[in-house]
């Protein structure tokens, strides 16, 4: 069974775009003063047309977790263990992806993460997943 993957709407098409390219830009708003995500047409809390996109580095630190032991779903059961999380990117938001390259055993809340680019050719998309950054 194929995985699902994201359809890109016409608001958050330049977020696809750049991961299509290994970058990642997200929103900015001027009258809030703060990065946001996720793509939307108003700025949160003052609803201003203001947002505009800017790249980020995509650093951030791991804000939560869970080691998924079942399949989340049937696509993903080839996918075990299943490794979900939130990180907090260094430029506020908090953004939703699975982590890769990482030992369960060696996860903590706070470390920190760094972006790894999934491309997918066949579906046309790329996808964003994060793995520990490592002492060197």
């Amino acid at each position: 069974m194929e995985k699902p993957l994201p359809e890109p709407t016409p608001v958050s098409a330049p977020f696809w775009a750049a991961l299509a390219e290994h970058r990642i830009r997200i929103q900015y708003s001027p009258s809030a003063g703060e990065y946001v995500f996720y793509p939307r047409l108003l700025a949160p809390r003052t609803f201003a047309d203001d947002l505009e996109w800017r790249e980020i580095s995509g650093l951030g630190t791991l804000y939560t977790y869970t080691v998924a032991e079942r399949p989340t779903a049937p696509p993903w059961a080839d996918s075990m263990p299943q490794l979900l999380a939130v990180v907090q990117w260094d430029e506020g938001p908090r953004f939703s992806t699975e982590l890769v390259n990482a030992d369960p055993a060696e996860l903590k809340v706070g470390m920190r993460v760094r972006p790894v680019f999934c491309d997918q050719p066949e579906a046309g998309v790329t996808l964003l997943r994060y793995e520990p950054v490592r002492d060197r």
